[in-house]
């Protein structure tokens, strides 16, 4: 059953859904409790990070279907955890400050890079590590998937750099509310044509790598590849179509902490 490309990409789309709402929640709770949580939130999941580790160089010579679940399990895993490092704040950036309004391009720039170079790199190094260690190797499904989730990372943030239409801030925790500050809203930018055309592109090559597949390995790697870069390629998507995308993980989250002042404000009056 599993060796289905139609099990397979659920999979990955159920994945998709799952992890993400999983770290949404964690940081929420941990939001709910102060900075200590948020450093202990991490260090629970440490165990997570080691068992990601320990998959993917599993995985390496195992060229079957089993050892690319294992691999793109690992993957995720990996991804997931260092995710969690940056939305509880403590891997993001040097600045962590409030964008003051009309400060040149030059420096909105680098204030923006600075908002989220410590988490880059840890994910830049981790990439490179994992290609390093897949070079040569029966399976690179581990190191695909992180490098499909690198490239459509840089090219979101890019875009909310740039300015896209529709900025999602329900879901950033409190450690990042400078975050929105650094994002510009416009109706179109020079990247998103081309990060829309790259995501498909991409999305396209891996089911021409699929159609011509063999191998049930070939077949499930590449249908989870297909349908975690067409999950990114929907995400860019979500950036300018008016849809309501929050909806898909709001129902499963506490709700935000309030601030004291909030009990006498006029939407409570409503």
């Amino acid at each position: 059953m599993f060796d289905s490309p139609w099990i397979a990409a659920a999979l990955a789309l159920f994945l998709w859904w799952f992890s993400t709402g999983a770290i949404l929640l964690a940081v929420r709770r941990a939001d709910r409790h102060g900075p200590a949580a948020r450093i202990w939130a991490v260090l629970w999941h440490l165990p997570i990070l080691v068992l990601a580790g320990v998959g993917f160089l599993d995985s390496l010579d195992q060229a079957t279907v089993g050892g690319v679940y294992l691999g793109f399990l690992s993957a995720l895993a990996l991804w997931g955890w260092i995710e969690l490092t940056f939305l509880t704040g403590v891997v993001t950036g040097p600045v962590r400050t409030i964008l003051e309004p009309g400060v040149p391009e030059w420096e909105r720039f680098i204030r923006a890079w600075g908002t989220v170079a410590y988490h880059e790199i840890l994910l830049a190094v981790t990439l490179l590590t994992m290609i390093v260690l897949s070079y040569g190797q029966a399976n690179t499904i581990a190191v695909l998937t992180f490098g499909v989730l690198f490239g459509a990372r840089v090219s979101a943030k890019l875009n909310l750099y740039l300015g896209v239409r529709k900025i999602n801030v329900e879901f950033i925790p409190e450690p990042l509310n400078h975050l929105p500050s650094h994002f510009r809203t416009a109706r179109m930018n020079w990247l998103f044509p081309i990060s829309i055309t790259a995501l498909s592109v991409a999305t396209g090559l891996w089911l021409e790598r699929l159609w011509v597949a063999e191998s049930a390995a070939d077949i499930v790697g590449y249908a989870l590849l297909s349908a975690l870069t067409a999950l990114a390629l929907l995400e860019h998507w979500f950036m300018v179509l008016p849809l309501p995308d929050e909806k898909l993980w709001r129902w499963m989250l506490p709700a935000r902490p309030q601030p004291p002042q909030a009990i006498t404000t006029s939407e409570d009056a409503r």
